[in-house]
């Protein structure tokens, strides 16, 4: 549920037309937007690591070259979803999932208070860029992208990437790779403008066409829940549409692409709502972004699909959804 702090008067009075002059006209000039990689230190997205952890997650990713803080928040994301008392059935353990083994060679007391705990994560997540910066350094010689080969190590070991001379050719490997250094692109503020999404026409026209439609908690548009939505089922059927798979909780569909700035949004972008500005992982509403200041958003119980302002106190930023960016989100998560 979302305060609702504009009254909905006002949305609902625009028209379908407004919505496609909108889409129409940004689109015509989405072409002069330029996504290039910006040098120098990379900064975290606002929010996108919970508070509790972002100073050492941006103090600990400037470790070595190899590694940024965007790229070490995408790790500990990707391993544990942010949460100190995760652990699999693998027997990982923590916010960074070290196995027993691999911690008691490689954990260190990042903390200094004379214990090497993997469950604090001021021991962990030193540790885990500790470790990323060291196999970097066994493979330092090997050609290719340095933080690349240094990804396949942690995933198939220094040895495997150092025989084949760069990531080696297992799937799991390349797949390991292209997932992190995906959802680093959600972690890191954006140097400059980002690419508009080529899905969000086929979104948007899914969810205006469901203008309307009562609101249900836990609503996935079935037909059993009588075509229904909640906020995230209803941006996650309207992206599935267009043939993206988004998770179906509004905090981990943040994650599904880089943040373009408030000035930046393009229709179909996601713009997402939270009481704690902070934390993504507190986010507790989402919308699918028309133009103008207005975006279409299943709001709450006894409302319908509707129009709504997104310049409110609650708003918390968005998302360029991309492909690549959705597929890489864990499932764990």
């Amino acid at each position: 549920m979302r305060k609702v702090w504009v009254a909905g008067g006002v949305a609902a009075g625009l028209g379908l037309s407004f919505v496609m002059l909108l889409v129409v006209g940004v689109y015509l000039v989405a072409g002069n937007l330029v996504n290039g990689a910006g040098g120098g230190n990379v900064a975290l997205a606002k929010g996108a690591v919970p508070t509790a952890y972002s100073a050492l997650v941006q103090k600990w990713g400037n470790l070595c070259s190899a590694l940024n803080p965007a790229l070490l928040a995408a790790q500990l994301y990707q391993e544990s979803g942010f949460n100190p008392n995760a652990k699999s059935p693998a027997k990982a353990e923590g916010i960074a999932q070290f196995i027993p083994g691999t911690w008691a060679t490689h954990g260190i007391d990042g903390n200094g208070d004379g214990v090497r705990n993997v469950w604090d994560p001021n021991d962990a997540i030193p540790s885990a860029a500790s470790y990323d910066c060291e196999l970097a350094s066994y493979v330092k010689d090997v050609p290719g992208n340095q933080t690349e080969n240094m990804l396949a190590s942690y995933n198939a070991g220094a040895y495997a990437v150092i025989k084949y001379g760069g990531v080696p050719p297992y799937s799991e490997t390349k797949n390991y790779v292209k997932t992190i250094t995906t959802l680093e692109q959600s972690f890191a503020a954006p140097v400059s403008r980002v690419d508009p999404s080529q899905q969000a026409a086929t979104a948007i026209n899914y969810a205006q066409n469901k203008l309307g439609t009562p609101y249900l908690w836990g609503g996935n548009g079935t037909a059993d829940q009588g075509g229904r939505f909640d906020c995230s089922g209803l941006t996650k059927a309207a992206f599935e549409s267009a043939g993206i798979t988004l998770p179906r909780v509004a905090n981990d569909q943040y994650n599904a692409g880089p943040h373009p700035q408030r000035a930046e949004l393009l229709p179909g972008d996601l713009v997402f709502f939270s009481d704690d500005l902070t934390n993504s992982r507190a986010i507790r509403h989402v919308g699918i972004y028309v133009g103008g200041g207005f975006m279409i958003d299943a709001p709450r119980t006894g409302a319908v699909i509707r129009f709504d302002p997104i310049d409110t106190p609650d708003y918390f930023g968005a998302t360029r959804v991309t492909e690549d960016g959705a597929k890489a989100l864990p499932t764990t998560v």
